[in-house]
């Protein structure tokens, strides 16, 4: 069993999501979004920190998960964007979590089966995996895909790991 936060990054609107993973099922526990007040960028970055470090103290994650940055048109933005993910970086890293990164590619990839999925198929995907009752707002979206990613890397691993463990078992018979 494992508690994963997922995080959607931006330096206007952070998205949260939090899934439980029990054996191989996946269970919503929360999402939402960090809204930035304010257009100075330092105070903005406070706020996805502190709102992160609530969240962590909220749910009590065991994993922490990502949305890595992608190059955009406007370098500004993706200035911005990486300083966001820095500062919820910093406050896993604060609560002693290990911070697993993600591109948008592998995110669409492990939740929609297709790594150029536009937002309205994740939402959707998200809403049929967790079983939501409704849509949820696309950056808690985003960030409960990220989740899902994670959750899906992770027992992956473990499959492999039990792979490895089988074949080990197997040559020395």
């Amino acid at each position: 069993m494992a508690i994963i936060l997922g995080i959607d990054p931006g330096s206007r609107i952070t998205g949260y999501g939090v899934i439980q993973r029990v054996g191989r099922q996946q269970q919503y526990l929360g999402s939402g979004c960090i809204r930035m007040q304010g257009d100075a960028l330092a105070p903005r970055l406070q706020q996805i920190f502190d709102g992160v470090s609530q969240l962590i103290l909220q749910y009590k994650p065991d994993m922490f998960a990502i949305e890595q940055v992608f190059m955009a048109k406007n370098p500004d933005s993706a200035l911005k964007l990486g300083q966001a993910r820095g500062a919820a970086i910093v406050a896993a890293s604060n609560q002693g979590l290990d911070v697993a990164e993600y591109s948008a590619r592998q995110i669409k990839q492990s939740v929609v089966g297709n790594g150029n999925a536009q937002k309205t198929q994740v939402q959707h995907m998200v809403t049929f995996i967790l079983k939501l009752p409704g849509t949820p707002q696309a950056d808690a979206a985003d960030a409960l895909a990220v989740a899902l990613c994670h959750s899906h890397s992770e027992e992956n691993l473990i499959k492999m790991a039990g792979q490895v463990k089988k074949t080990v078992r197997g040559r020395l018979r």
